[in-house]
């Protein structure tokens, strides 16, 4: 059996009850070190096979686990965040497909959700954004003509932007193309939830500035959107004027 597993977005102990489990139980452990959190594997308990996928090519990673399958031993892909955001983990499942290996999936946390949390932020807020866009920019990976930033940026709402930490004049650049004025709040978050953790606040003009000042290459979140300083409106959900099928509405409004 091998399980899939998110490591979350940094912080050791922000992985769910269930991955922690399975990361005990494991005979095999395959974790992709370039961006997992090392202290996740304290989990992992004595006699562990451990394998650092950063080298591996997926031939490799898919014959480690068909070796261990073979053993019958139980193997954990560790990914970072959440597997199924540019996690590759398709390819992986579909080698083990064809090779009729059982697995499963253990969701995680993703980066924009430990971002988020870093700073306090909600990205729906009532009267400025009701969506939210996870994307990154174009570098080797392709991405459809039809999700280009510029066409995204278009919303002018909430934007998590990955894997694009290292182009940020282009990203600055094609935001502003695309729709968002100037002076739009952004913020770029390096290793969110880890404990060399930086925020830093700006706005699309001095994007690219301010990822250079402190020397921002990669692992890095980009943040968009006018939740990061706008004012909004009070939601419905807790308005005494608001009837829910769990409360009447009330007669006179309360103060907060």
């Amino acid at each position: 059996m091998v399980h899939f597993v998110g490591a979350g977005p940094g912080a050791a102990d922000l992985i769910t009850v269930r991955g922690a489990k399975y990361l005990a139980e494991a005979d095999v452990i395959i974790y992709a070190g370039s961006l997992v959190n090392p202290e996740l594997l304290q989990y992992a308990k004595p006699g562990c096979e451990i394998y650092n996928s950063a080298s591996m090519t997926l031939e490799e990673v898919i014959a480690v686990m068909e070796a261990a399958e073979a053993k019958g031993q139980t193997t954990v892909r560790l990914h970072t965040g959440e597997p199924s955001i540019y996690g590759a983990v398709r390819e992986q499942m579909d080698g083990l497909k064809a090779r009729e290996i059982a697995f499963d999936s253990c969701p995680g946390v993703s980066a924009c959700f430990g971002a988020a949390a870093a700073m306090n932020l909600e990205y729906t807020l009532p009267g400025v954004a009701q969506s939210l866009i996870i994307t990154r920019m174009e570098g080797r990976t392709k991405v459809p003509e039809k999700e280009q930033i510029a066409s995204f940026a278009e919303h002018q709402t909430s934007m998590a932007i990955y894997q694009s930490a290292g182009m940020l004049p282009q990203l600055a650049a094609r935001l502003i193309e695309g729709g968002y004025p100037v002076r739009t709040p952004a913020a770029i978050v390096y290793k969110a939830t880890w404990p060399e953790e930086q925020i830093y606040r700006c706005t699309l003009e001095n994007l690219a500035a301010v990822g250079e000042k402190h020397g921002i290459r990669n692992t890095a979140l980009v943040l968009v959107g006018n939740v990061l300083s706008a004012e909004y409106e009070r939601s419905k959900l807790y308005d005494p004027d608001f009837e829910t099928g769990f409360r009447e509405k009330r007669q006179e409004k309360e103060q907060v």
